[in-house]
C-alpha cells in the first residue's frame, strides 16, 4: 500500500540560538516539547544559517538557494525577485494546501510585505507583535475583535529593551498557535503544509511575566567573554553591527523601561548598558512560551489522528548574540551564537529516532529536505542537497557537507549602518574563517581547541601558512555558491 503524502508543521522561530534546548545540553531552560521532537527524530548540532540576518536567512531556505544566487541580501528589499520559486509554492502545485501564520519577511515589512508568489492559501501575517498604527495585522485584528483588546493600550506600557512583556493569554506567540490550530483542523481531502513564523524570540526581550517568573536569573551563566574582547572588537567598529561598541557583561546594568513609540528603534538598537543576564532569562523564558504553544499544536495533531503522518520541523532562521564578546543582537558578525541554529526533524516511524547528528548541514538544505520527504522532485535549481536519507539511516549520519557557509552583505541598513559591508564566514567542522571583504581585519578561528572564539588567528605569525590555506578553501567554498544559471540542454 502506497504511504499517504505526509502533512508538514513547519515552525521557524526568530533569532533563536543554537544553545537553547535542553536536551542538547542547555541545562538552565526547559523546553519538554522540543526535547520530544528530538527524542522521536533528528536533531542536528551542526546547522549554519545562509545568513545572520532575516530576510537573506528566509529567501534561503524557502527557495533551497545561497544568497550568491537568490540576490536577496537585505532586510528592507523593494521586492522579491520574479524568477525565484518558494518551496511553499511546489507544494501548492503538488496539491498541498500551503498557510502560513506570522512572519513571512521577503520583503519590506514595515506596516504590510508585498507577497510573492508563495502558494499560501491560508496568508496571516504579523511581521511583530507590537501594532501598527497605520493598518492593522492579522495578530492586531485578533487582539481587537476576537479578545476584546485594544492593542495599542495593551502594547502601550510593553515596548522596552528588556521588561516583562503583554500575558502569554495575549502574546503573538499563543496566537500562532491558535491560528495553527484552526488550519490543522480544517476539512480537507489532500496533504497539509504550514508555516508557523512567531517573532520570538526576536529582541525586544518581552517574554510575559508568568514566564520570566520560571526563571532563576541568578543561576545563568554569564554570557562568552573575556576582557580582550573589548579592545579586540575595536578592530570591527566600521563593520556593520547593531551593538556598535562592545561591553563587558559582567557589569550588570540595570536598564530603565524607557518606553519607545518606533517598535524598530527598541528591536534593533541596544542600549549603552543592560544587564545581560536579565537579557538571557527574558529570552530564555520567550523559548519556553514557544515551547509550550508548539505543545498545543502537537497534542491537536495527536488527538486528530495526523501526527503519525506529519513531519515536524522545528528551526530559526539566525541565532543571536546574547552578550556574548560584549555584543548583542546581531549584524556582520559570524561566531556561533549568531549563525548556528536549531534544526530538527521529526516523523514518527519513517526517520530515526533519537539521532543526533554532528554533521554539517545548512539551512538551504531544508527544501529539497522537504521534497524529498514527500515524494517530489527536487528542482535543478536548488542548491541545497536533502537530508532524507541521512535521517533515515540510510548513510552516515553524521557526514553531510566538507564545509557551510554565511554571508552578509549590505543586510541592515539606515545611516548608522553606512558601511554597507560585506562579511562571509566558512566553516569546514574545525576552523572557521571569515573575511570582511574591503577591510583589513578578518578572523580565523580553530574551533576544535577554541569553541567559544577567543583567539584570532588571523594576524598570528604563526598561522600565516593555515591562514593561506584556509583562505584558498574560503574562496572555492564562497564561488561554489554561485549558480551557474539554467541546466544544459541535451543537445546543444
Amino acid at each position: 500500500m502506497a504511504r499517504l503524502r505526509p502533512n508538514i508543521l513547519w515552525y521557524c522561530t526568530d533569532q533563536q540560538r543554537w544553545d537553547t534546548i535542553n536536551a542538547l545540553g542547555q541545562p538552565n531552560i526547559a523546553t519538554p516539547t522540543i526535547d520530544s521532537l528530538c527524542a522521536n527524530g533528528v536533531a542536528f548540532r551542526r546547522a549554519y544559517t545562509q545568513s545572520p540576518i532575516c530576510t537573506p536567512a528566509r529567501a534561503s531556505f524557502l527557495t533551497g538557494r545561497y544568497p550568491a544566487t537568490h540576490h536577496v541580501y537585505r532586510n528592507g528589499n523593494a521586492w522579491f525577485p520574479t524568477q525565484e520559486t518558494l518551496v511553499t509554492k511546489i507544494f501548492a502545485n503538488a496539491g498541498y494546501d500551503c498557510g502560513l501564520v506570522g512572519k513571512l519577511h521577503l520583503t519590506a515589512a514595515k506596516y504590510y510585505e508585498k507577497r510573492p508568489d508563495d502558494g499560501y492559501r491560508s496568508f496571516l501575517w504579523s511581521h511583530h507583535p507590537h501594532p501598527d498604527f497605520s493598518r492593522g495585522h492579522d495578530y492586531e485584528n485578533w487582539l481587537r475583535f476576537e479578545k476584546k483588546v485594544d492593542p495599542v493600550a495593551l502594547y502601550a506600557p510593553h515596548n522596552a529593551f528588556c521588561a516583562p512583556g503583554v500575558p502569554a493569554e495575549f502574546h503573538q506567540t499563543t496566537w500562532v498557535s491558535e491560528m495553527a490550530i484552526r488550519f490543522i483542523t480544517e476539512q480537507r481531502d489532500g496533504p497539509w503544509m504550514l508555516s508557523l513564523n512567531p517573532f520570538d524570540p526576536h529582541a525586544p526581550f518581552d517574554a510575559p511575566p508568568e514566564y520570566l517568573s520560571r526563571i532563576d536569573v541568578e543561576s545563568l551563566p554569564m554570557p562568552l567573554f573575556r576582557e580582550s574582547d573589548i579592545q579586540r572588537q575595536h578592530a570591527f567598529a566600521a563593520i556593520d553591527q547593531q551593538t556598535k561598541v562592545a561591553i563587558d557583561p559582567r557589569l550588570r546594568h540595570k536598564v530603565q523601561a524607557v518606553i519607545e513609540t518606533e517598535h524598530d528603534l527598541v528591536a534593533s538598537a541596544p542600549p549603552l548598558s543592560y544587564d545581560a543576564l536579565e537579557v538571557k532569562a527574558n529570552y530564555y523564558a520567550m523559548i519556553m512560551l514557544v515551547d509550550d504553544q508548539l505543545k498545543r499544536i502537537i497534542d491537536v495533531l495527536r488527538d486528530t489522528g495526523q501526527l503519525e503522518n506529519t513531519v515536524i520541523v522545528f528551526m530559526s532562521d539566525h541565532g543571536e548574540l546574547l552578550g556574548d564578546h560584549g555584543l548583542i543582537l546581531k549584524g556582520c558578525r559570524f561566531f556561533d551564537g549568531l549563525v548556528r541554529v536549531p534544526l530538527i526533524f521529526s516523523w514518527p516511524g519513517e526517520l530515526r529516532e533519537g539521532l543526533v547528528s554532528d554533521a554539517l548541514v545548512e539551512s538551504v538544505d531544508v527544501a529539497p529536505t522537504l521534497l524529498e520527504v514527500a515524494g517530489l522532485s527536487v528542482p535543478n535549481q536548488m542548491q541545497g542537497r536533502s537530508l532524507f536519507s541521512l535521517m533515515r539511516g540510510e548513510v552516515d549520519p553524521h557526514h553531510h557537507k566538507l564545509n557551510v557557509i554565511s554571508e552578509f552583505k549590505d543586510s541592515i541598513g539606515g545611516p548608522q549602518h553606512a558601511d554597507h559591508s560585506h562579511g562571509s564566514m566558512v566553516f569546514d567542522g574545525r576552523y572557521k574563517s571569515v573575511v570582511y571583504h574591503g577591510h583589513n581585519v578578518g578572523e580565523l578561528y580553530d574551533m576544535e581547541s577554541d569553541p567559544g572564539e577567543f583567539n584570532n588567528l588571523w594576524d598570528d605569525p604563526g598561522s600565516r601558512d593555515l591562514k593561506l590555506e584556509r583562505l584558498k578553501s574560503h574562496l572555492d567554498a564562497m564561488m561554489a555558491t554561485v549558480s551557474a544559471g539554467p541546466e544544459r540542454a541535451v543537445a546543444y
